[in-house]
């Protein structure tokens, strides 16, 4: 219930002046976002890789309105992807990319704006030896996000996609995609969803995303199980033993700064930990999201406004 109040809450602009306003915010954010430019970020891939972990970078933006600003972002991530491309972390190394900062919210256009902005960096993650995961937004997107990926994957089969668990459609999306070498990062899902569209309670999002799983790991695809939760980690352990899979079959992904303990302790028992690093002036969303998601992110938040 908090988690959806201060969702809802995060869109007013009030809220968004005195979150960004107050100057100890950047103290708590700097525990979520690896920082502002792409030397930053490639600092914290340079570190987090360094101990065996891989990455997925997003340069935080999203919803953005004006053709300019999308191109602006699409050129973000390639020279992001070049700096990557001199590290040779060659797979261990992915771009996460919101569409509707890449030109999707732009009216009737939108798509194809998107879409080739996407490419470019399709192209600039090819020649870095790297990968690209679609991000998934609210349920207004699903289809367009979907479709996009589709016409993406003619020419970067290796993209991924996001997928929510708390949506209703997401198990009949998780069948359609668990074909050959299909990537598909499942996630519970982040955003503020009517009850028309998504499960409300979190016992049921949590067997949505069992369910969810089962599928994708019983399916013939790549499956991104970004959890950061004990019980799903367990479940996810078991189907692995139940549909053959060994550990090279299937990655976890969890997210900078948040149980990094439990990161290292996957990646000793041999599995792929891929940690999600966000970084850019335009973290607002996101950071919101993140309290949003568990109490004690937000109890962090106020103890350091306390200044404790």
């Amino acid at each position: 219930m908090l988690g959806s109040l201060l969702l809802a809450g995060s869109r007013l602009p009030l809220v968004r002046r005195t979150v960004s306003g107050v100057p100890l915010t950047r103290k708590v954010v700097d525990r979520f976002v690896a920082g502002e430019t792409a030397k930053d970020a490639v600092g914290a891939v340079r570190r987090l890789t360094g101990t065996g972990l891989s990455v997925t970078i997003d340069h935080l933006g999203e919803e953005t309105k004006d053709a300019g600003a999308a191109a602006q972002t699409a050129r973000a991530y390639v020279t992001l992807l070049d700096a990557l491309r001199e590290l040779d972390l060659g797979d261990r190394a992915e771009v996460s990319v919101k569409l509707s900062a890449v030109g999707q919210a732009l009216g009737a256009d939108g798509d194809k704006i998107a879409l080739e902005n996407a490419r470019q960096i399709g192209e600039a993650a090819r020649s870095a030896g790297a990968t690209m995961t679609l991000d998934m937004e609210d349920h207004t997107t699903v289809d367009s996000t979907l479709g996009i990926l589709g016409a993406l994957r003619e020419d970067f089969p290796s993209t991924g996609v996001a997928i929510q668990a708390c949506l209703f459609r997401s198990e009949a999306d998780c069948h359609d995609l668990s074909h050959d070498a299909s990537r598909v990062r499942l996630v519970k899902g982040a955003y503020a969803e009517p009850s028309s569209v998504a499960h409300q309670n979190k016992n049921e999002v949590d067997k949505a995303y069992v369910r969810c799983l089962r599928i994708l790991m019983a399916g013939k695809g790549y499956p991104m199980v970004g959890t950061h939760d004990d019980r799903l980690i367990s479940i996810t352990e078991t189907l692995a033993d139940r549909f053959g899979r060994s550990v090279g079959d299937y990655e976890y992904q969890m997210l900078y700064g948040i149980r990094t303990d439990k990161q290292q302790a996957l990646t000793g028992a041999g599995h792929t930990v891929r940690v999600y690093i966000p970084y850019g002036d335009d973290w607002y969303g996101y950071f919101m999201r993140r309290l949003a998601e568990r109490p004690a992110n937000i109890a962090f938040f106020l103890r350091a406004l306390g200044g404790k």
